[in-house]
């Protein structure tokens, strides 16, 4: 019988998992569409199946409408992730939902990118709203 990692049983409340709030500033351009793209060259976590690092490239493009992200609370954000197991498909989707859900976006991409982990590059990329620019 294999011995489960501490990190498994998290997989199945990652969706009520209590992550830090992302702050954010009143755009003042709202009317305008443009395109904002944030890069995370060293993000890491955890491997929920053998407790070790893992480490991706997040890309976060996205068209604000009324709030822009503070990049400071995004960062803190990303950081509550280094101590934390979570499958590569979890991370992105929730990193979505509290992306949506602290500035509304027209639009948003977020990408990972993470390293190639047992010879395998795992890329996972999911979007919300309509794409109005590029």
């Amino acid at each position: 019988m294999r011995k489960k990692s501490a990190y498994e049983d998290l997989q199945n409340s990652i969706r009520r998992l209590k992550t830090p709030s992302i702050e954010v500033w009143k755009n003042q351009y709202p009317d305008k569409v443009y395109l904002i793209r944030l890069d995370v060259p060293e993000f890491t976590c955890i491997c929920p199946k053998t407790g070790l690092p893992d480490f991706a490239f997040i890309t976060i493009e996205y068209s604000p409408q009324k709030y822009c992200i503070e990049l400071k609370s995004f960062k803190m954000y990303t950081i509550f992730y280094r101590n934390l197991g979570i499958f590569h498909e979890h991370l992105i989707n929730r990193m979505v939902e509290d992306f949506v859900g602290a500035c509304r976006p027209r639009w948003v991409k977020i990408t990972g990118e993470f390293n190639p982990r047992g010879g395998i590059k795992t890329t996972v990329t999911r979007e919300y709203g309509k794409q109005v620019v590029r």
